[in-house]
């Protein structure tokens, strides 16, 4: 007679609901969650996206609660070039079609080296580019078209949209980079290169 096997089935993936409570519960006033000191086991997928223009989606329906996307934004975690929402008891993966955040507008204070642009996203961070906030510039290797980024915070970037960028465009300068003239940006005391002068339109 062989004994009865145990059935042990993995954690199931919580749904947006009771994630959602369990980030609440969480939260601290004031301020963001300490997600990198939590460490709950993987409990799989859930059915959540961020499009290219920031939108979430769950169960292939946008969030219209801004609340609820700004309680989401604020547990985020990348780990290994994945994304997951984590809470102290569970950890769930989710999609992201290119950045996480879109940085929606700025505002420039100063000038030259002195220069500092302060960014806000479409969940509400705010953030000055320096050295612990950076600014990179991928180019499409196709089309040429470039597409800027800012850091936010723990490896998670926002795009910077259209209308900034071109914004951006119009205060940037030229200064010299690893022996080579670049048109790009200065802020909180750093340049941050976005294209070579010799290839400016």
């Amino acid at each position: 007679m062989t004994a009865p096997q145990d059935n042990v089935t993995p954690p199931q993936a919580p749904d947006a609901e009771s994630l959602a409570a369990s980030a609440s519960k969480a939260a601290k006033k004031g301020g963001l969650p300490p997600v990198h000191l939590w460490n709950p086991p993987f409990c799989g997928d859930l059915d959540m996206r961020i499009a290219r223009d920031g939108t979430w989606f769950y169960l292939g329906t946008p969030i219209g609660r801004p609340a609820l996307v700004r309680l989401f934004s604020t547990i985020l975690k990348l780990e290994d070039g994945r994304y997951f929402l984590v809470t102290p008891v569970e950890k769930v993966g989710i999609i992201v079609d290119d950045a996480p955040f879109v940085a929606v507008d700025y505002t420039v204070s100063g000038a030259g080296e002195a220069q500092v642009l302060r960014f806000e996203t479409n969940v509400g961070d705010v953030v000055e580019a320096g050295p612990e906030h950076p600014i990179r510039v991928q180019r499409d290797p196709g089309t040429g078209e470039p597409a800027p980024y800012v850091m936010v915070r723990a490896g998670l970037e926002a795009l910077i949209d259209r209308k900034s960028f071109y914004r951006l465009v119009e205060i940037g300068t030229l200064h010299p980079v690893g022996g080579e003239s670049w048109f790009g940006l200065w802020s909180g005391g750093q340049f941050f290169p976005v294209i070579l002068s010799g290839e400016l339109p």
